[in-house]
């Protein structure tokens, strides 16, 4: 029987619950997407990190492959962790990989398809510096990602700055052959400003959109974010910072490829809340669409292919509502599409109140505030479940001690009209606003009846312009090679 509180339409894992369920080596080749991805198997008795692969011509009919990376007992490396695919200087595929143990490591395509791959013999073509050898304050080996520029190879390894391990940053490494890298300097300078001493650089993912460029990475205590810069003489001048992710949301290790059509497109892993990730399965968010506008932040927006998800259209026309709580029966659902167009007429907030059960004992409170510019995802009642815990770090030996139920993102509402798009899929909620904010939230109701969607408004009232729905069909899964 199938678990309730698994997604439907979007990606989750194969092989269960997987912790990690990084993405990693995310790839448009001859046609395809590509995703690999972390998940555990046993290599002689222990547990292990190995490579998912899972392949798409469409965003929408996935197949499965035969795992692409897994250490084996000849090779230097403990398990296969974080990475990227790049192509090299001829144009072929190629993953570079943090070995757990080892250091960063290379695997060459074998095929058009991604299937096969061949370990370099050099491995690991950067080590891991040992406590006590001399290179084991100077900098971090870990989670790197790789480009090309003007024929020369360039390597960032996440991590924190050295030796005393506070603030974030990056270490830049280049190579003319793939075998022998040297080291550079620190990508870049953390500001404690915008960054807290514990937080890291975790999963980078260094790309340039227009004509600016963009550092996506993770902190381990704080989820996705990423930095809009400068990138000049091997060296990132950072500009200015922003959060994906806020306490008591899921959003984490994010990657990004580009398409066929330029776009910049964005998979993270949608980290359970649940205690030692208790989830029967791992799950990763819709993918996004990243651009920029003239706002100094990035626009995200989920790719048009999910539209062709879409059944039972449903739509009103205009209509008003003045510090009242409306139930909207015709869209009740745990699979569904909004988009939402709100015009505030000298209120104080708004709202929606979702997967809510009749009487209430059950909802999740999506607030709009704007007398304080925030959003906020309340998940106090989401689910009877006592076990469903939201905060970072959740990784880690010990969770924290305050269990954040409330999600929230400061907001400016520069238009007397705000553009909602919500995404309903079982346990997680994607939540969209005037393109330039995404909260993730993972939810568990446990009540069948807990499908209810309700809308308010408080000191005031609101002109709902468009409110349409749909409820949506579950990505298509095949088995490959």
């Amino acid at each position: 029987m199938r678990d309730l509180h698994k997604p439907t339409y979007h990606f989750s894992s194969p092989h269960g619950s997987c912790m990690p369920f990084d993405p990693n080596g995310c790839i448009y080749w001859k046609g395809k997407f590509h995703i690999f991805y972390i998940f555990q198997e046993g290599l002689e008795g222990a547990i292990t990190h190995h490579w998912g692969h899972a392949s798409s011509s469409n965003l929408i009919h996935w197949t499965y492959h035969s795992p692409a990376l897994a250490p084996t007992n000849d090779s230097p490396e403990k398990g296969i962790f974080s990475g990227c695919a790049f192509l090299d200087r001829d144009g072929l595929p190629v993953i570079a990989y943090y070995g757990i143990g080892a250091g960063i490591c290379l695997a060459f395509a074998e095929d058009d398809d991604l299937i096969n791959w061949s370990k370099s013999p050099n491995n690991p073509v950067i080590p891991e510096p040992k406590r006590g050898d001399p290179l084991f304050d100077v900098y971090r080996v870990f989670d790197p990602h790789v480009w090309v520029e003007q024929d020369v190879y360039h390597v960032i390894l996440g991590g924190q700055v050295k030796p005393h391990n506070q603030y974030d940053t990056a270490y830049l490494f280049t190579s003319t052959d793939l075998v022998h890298w040297d080291y550079q300097r620190p990508f870049y300078n953390p500001n404690p400003q915008w960054t807290e001493a514990i937080e890291d650089c975790a999963c980078p993912d260094f790309f340039r959109l227009d004509d600016t460029h963009v550092l996506m990475c993770i902190s381990h205590t704080h989820g996705t974010r990423y930095y809009l810069g400068n990138y000049q003489n091997g060296t990132f001048v950072t500009e200015s910072h922003h959060r994906m992710n806020f306490p008591g949301g899921s959003c984490f290790a994010s990657e990004s490829l580009v398409d066929q059509m330029g776009r910049r497109i964005v998979w993270a892993w949608a980290l359970s809340q649940l205690p030692n990730n208790n989830d029967y399965f791992s799950v990763m968010t819709m993918p996004r669409v990243l651009s920029t506008d003239t706002t100094k932040t990035l626009t995200v927006e989920p790719v048009r292919e999910l539209e062709l998800l879409r059944k039972k259209h449903r739509k009103l026309p205009s209509f008003s509502m003045a510090n009242e709580t409306r139930t909207f029966f015709d869209y009740s659902g745990r699979t569904q599409e909004f988009s939402i167009a709100i015009e505030s007429n000298e209120c104080d907030q708004f709202g929606l109140i979702v997967c809510s059960s009749p009487n209430r004992i059950e909802e999740t409170r999506i607030l709009f505030d704007l007398l304080k510019s925030e959003i906020s995802i309340d998940t106090s009642d989401s689910s009877l479940d006592k076990n469903v815990y939201r905060a970072f770090p959740i990784i880690g030996k010990k969770l924290p001690k305050k269990d954040i139920a409330v999600q929230t993102a400061s907001h400016q509402f520069e238009d007397s009209v705000t553009r909602i798009r919500l995404f309903i899929d079982e346990s997680i909620m994607e939540l969209y606003v005037d393109r330039h904010l995404c909260l993730t939230q993972r939810v568990y109701p446990t009540l069948a009846n807990s499908r209810m969607t309700r809308l308010f408004v408080t000191n005031g009232s609101i002109t709902v312009h468009q409110l349409e729905a749909w409820e949506m069909s579950p990505l298509i899964y095949t088995d490959g090679a």
